[in-house]
């Protein structure tokens, strides 16, 4: 893999998790009639989804750098772990007073901890080879 690849793994896993992100903010802001674009909106869902798959994408190229193959199967684990890991700090996340409804916030915001690896391990197989 080179680092071209690796930059194409991020950069089209981050537009299907951004997209998975905005999709289920908009199903689930009108289903449950809340708003909280003004603490999380479309650019945090992007940027949120770029760190994350480039990070990912990074993490798979220094494996092939350093002729790892067995490390993909133990970054794919550390990846989840992470995932899960990142919930932790919704629970201790202050809203702003004036948001209504503000229990319904990590239903919104924890499923979306989880697009980027669903995104990252959707599109990666597609880009595997064996070339360093």
């Amino acid at each position: 893999m080179t680092w071209k690849k690796a930059l194409a793994i991020g950069a089209l896993s981050t537009v299907l998790s951004a997209l998975a992100c905005i999709v289920y903010a908009k199903i689930y802001n009108e289903a449950f009639m809340v708003d909280f674009s003004a603490v999380a909106g479309n650019v945090n869902f992007a940027a949120a989804s770029a760190f994350g798959c480039f990070m990912m994408a990074i993490g798979y190229r220094l494996a092939y750098i350093w002729r790892k193959e067995a490390l993909f199967g133990w970054l794919n684990i550390v990846y989840a772990l992470l995932s899960f890991v990142s919930i932790i700090g919704i629970f201790g996340f202050n809203l702003p007073l004036d948001i209504k409804f503000p229990e319904m916030f990590p239903g919104l915001v924890i499923p979306m901890h989880f697009f980027p690896i669903i995104g990252f391990m959707t599109v990666q197989p597609f880009y595997a080879t064996k070339d360093v």
